[in-house]
């Protein structure tokens, strides 16, 4: 198994830390969510909205942080992110209403845009072949375990606390990494003259609009003007958005990339896997505490198995896969986890979550380790090193789209209501979208030499 020098441990260390407070803050949300209602008000709206209002910058404004990332300087943008970032959770701690509440969330998703694809570009712009594949196997293990862990912290802040606490887990990795950002010196990359501005306005404003039609449409109907128009207007100016793309010669998306076929089935893939993640964490979180009545601790603590798995198996399967190709992983761990997520059928009014909830917990552990290493390091290692920022912007819009998209249409997916047959309605739509990406991984991913970057 390859190992990092000195210089590729820091390029690490602080790439995990400048993605693990957005993956947090993004799951750590849901065991919160009805202690939020029950305070603030509103409802099941409400609980999609501080969800909804983080994803909707985040996803539409990954792609422009990608190319400020390339332009201005991956180190300088993180560091802008990170203070932003910190300033935002304060605000949304203090919030005294659901309104100013979702406004600070959407400046947290705002300032997490210009995380992520900065840190994973320093990795694939620093490292190729079975070393990337490894490192980007570290970043996923700690970063999905961010995700996953996050409810458990999250549930024990509500019980022992407050919500509001919640959203200041992430100050001192914050702290951590603006002071190790300091120690790590990269020589200069080509940078690129020219950002699309216009372009970053119109996914904004379109994602808004459509996301907004999607989940207020249960309590106003498609046929109100304040539905139909925002949710027109927001597939005009997407589609507008990526006529742009093909005539801009500094494009957010450039369309060239998903002629590389793993880039192209990879995102595919990663649309329905990342949908079906979103899904499964959103009704866990919040169905265990209004439906068996678990602590929101418990609520937490229920998917702390498939945390531990990722950490144990993550960095392994991400070195497999640099020897072995990532096709098979990325369509058994998929297969596995659609497995695991029909396994939640099993919940029923007598709940018991050894038998109903524990089996389907490990299962989906196992697929996830198997899954998300090969997937990323399928995506970026096709790419060229000096396009690894806008390629991660890419991956990761796409990722953050398809949890957008799917939160949004919560209500439509269990009937209203978040009760048991809205629960098992939730749990074969998961199953059904990780079955898919195995299906769609197996018919496009094929092995390529990523020790030569990709033209």
């Amino acid at each position: 198994m390859p190992t990092f020098t000195p210089l590729q441990r820091l390029v690490v260390s602080v790439a995990i830390l400048a993605s693990f407070v957005t993956f947090l803050d993004g799951t750590v949300v849901n065991v919160a969510l009805p202690a939020i209602s029950r305070e603030l008000g509103g409802g099941i709206a409400t609980q999609q909205w501080v969800v909804d209002a983080y994803l909707i910058t985040l996803s539409s404004l990954i792609l422009l942080a990608g190319s400020v990332s390339d332009a201005y300087g991956r180190v300088l943008v993180m560091r802008i992110g990170l203070i932003a970032f910190g300033v935002a959770s304060v605000a949304v701690a203090a919030a005294p209403d659901p309104l100013i509440l979702i406004i600070a969330r959407a400046a947290q998703g705002a300032a997490g845009a210009l995380l992520v694809p900065s840190s994973l570009a320093l990795i694939t712009a620093t490292m190729r072949g079975e070393v990337q594949s490894r490192a980007i196997g570290v970043w996923t293990a700690f970063t999905t375990g961010a995700q996953l862990v996050g409810p458990v912290m999250g549930g024990m802040f509500v019980d022992l606390l407050s919500w509001r606490f919640v959203f200041l887990i992430n100050v001192l990795p914050i702290a951590v990494n603006l002071i190790l950002l300091g120690r790590l010196h990269l020589p200069a990359h080509q940078r690129t003259t020219k950002v699309d501005w216009w372009s970053g306005v119109l996914c904004a404003i379109g994602l808004g609009g459509l996301v907004f039609a999607l989940i207020e449409q249960e309590r106003m109907g498609w046929s109100a003007a304040a539905i139909w128009i925002p949710g027109a207007l927001g597939i005009l100016l997407l589609v507008l958005f990526v006529l742009r793309q093909r005539g801009s010669d500094a494009a957010l998306m450039p369309l060239s990339l998903f002629n590389v076929r793993n880039f192209a089935w990879g995102n595919l893939a990663t649309l329905f896997i990342y949908a079906a993640l979103s899904l499964n964490g959103f009704v866990i979180g919040v169905y265990l505490q209004q439906g068996p009545g678990l602590s929101a601790t418990a609520a937490g603590l229920a998917s702390l198995p498939i945390t531990i798995l990722m950490i144990l198996l993550s960095s392994r399967a991400g070195a497999w896969a640099g020897r072995l190709g990532p096709r098979l992983f990325m369509t058994v761990g998929p297969l596995l986890m659609s497995v695991g997520a029909a396994l939640l059928l099993t919940v029923g009014v007598e709940f018991d979550y050894w038998w109903q909830v524990l089996p389907s917990m490990l299962v989906l552990g196992i697929g996830l380790s198997l899954t998300v290493a090969p997937l990323t390091s399928a995506i970026l290692g096709a790419i060229d090193e000096n396009r690894s920022g806008i390629a991660s912007a890419v991956n990761n819009a796409v990722s953050r789209v398809a949890g957008l998209l799917v939160v949004a249409l919560l209500s439509t997916i269990v009937g209203g209501a978040l009760d048991l047959n809205g629960f098992h309605s939730a749990a074969l739509v998961t199953a059904g979208l990780f079955a898919l990406g195995g299906v769609v991984s197996w018919i496009g991913i094929r092995r390529t030499p990523v020790e030569e970057p990709a033209a």
